[in-house]
């Protein structure tokens, strides 16, 4: 396992400067940001992107159910909170109603290595046009499926986290590989049901009734550069 997936602080300063560096850069060629920007995050995890998105002007919602995640992103957002610039929701996005619980819609949405843990992720794409304003866009970033570690095996420990392109072993091996190590575990067997490739994820958006203003596809995933 990389020392920052339990080193939370650091893993929050990683994705807040990969948030400054190539998320919000990104979104701009597509969606000015600044002063009256509504910008919601679904699974927004310690609250790294909600800082760089506050640090723009913009005002910020993010949902998230982890308890740990919200508890971190509190703490590390707490002045933010108390000037107003970010709100935190613990909840399952489905059960928010954003009139209702929200009291508006969103300029942008952000979903940031979310939806390749989703189950129904169809689903969850069309429930989105709930929450968007007229002229709004959604932000996608995810590491695809077939991507060398797209099945978040960088989480384990020893050999097997530092190597490539096993997640896409039939599921009976692939399971019988994490035992072997004594590493067995339930949330790389559920990313491995709901990983999505991009091809998959182009086909649902225009199912959808979405149309994909701009795309990035790279060789090597920014974060990469801090691991």
């Amino acid at each position: 396992m990389y020392e920052f997936h339990t080193d939370y602080k650091r893993y929050f300063d990683i994705q807040l400067a990969n948030a400054r560096e190539w998320v919000l850069p990104f979104i701009k060629e597509v969606r000015p940001l600044g002063q009256g920007t509504q910008v919601l995050e679904i699974g927004c995890g310690q609250g790294s992107l909600l800082k760089a998105f506050s640090e723009e002007g913009c005002t910020c919602v993010g949902v998230e159910m982890f308890p740990l995640w919200l508890e971190k992103a509190n703490e590390w957002l707490s002045v933010e909170i108390a000037e107003g610039k970010v709100r935190l929701v613990d909840s399952n996005i489905y059960h928010v109603d954003p009139d209702k619980d929200l009291g508006t819609k969103f300029d942008v949405i952000v979903l940031k290595d979310v939806i390749e843990h989703i189950h129904d992720q169809e689903r969850l794409i069309g429930w989105m046009k709930n929450f968007l304003k007229p002229g709004g866009v959604i932000f996608f970033g995810f590491p695809p499926w077939q991507m060398p570690y797209g099945g978040h095996q960088q989480m384990l420990q020893g050999w097997l986290g530092k190597t490539p392109y096993w997640h896409m072993l039939p599921m009976p091996a692939f399971k019988a590989l994490l035992r072997s190590v004594k590493q067995y575990s339930e949330e790389l067997i559920e990313i491995k049901e709901t990983g999505i490739s991009i091809e998959r994820f182009e086909k649902i958006v225009k199912r959808t009734g979405y149309v994909i203003l701009e795309r990035k596809h790279w060789m090597v995933n920014p974060v990469y550069e801090y691991k």
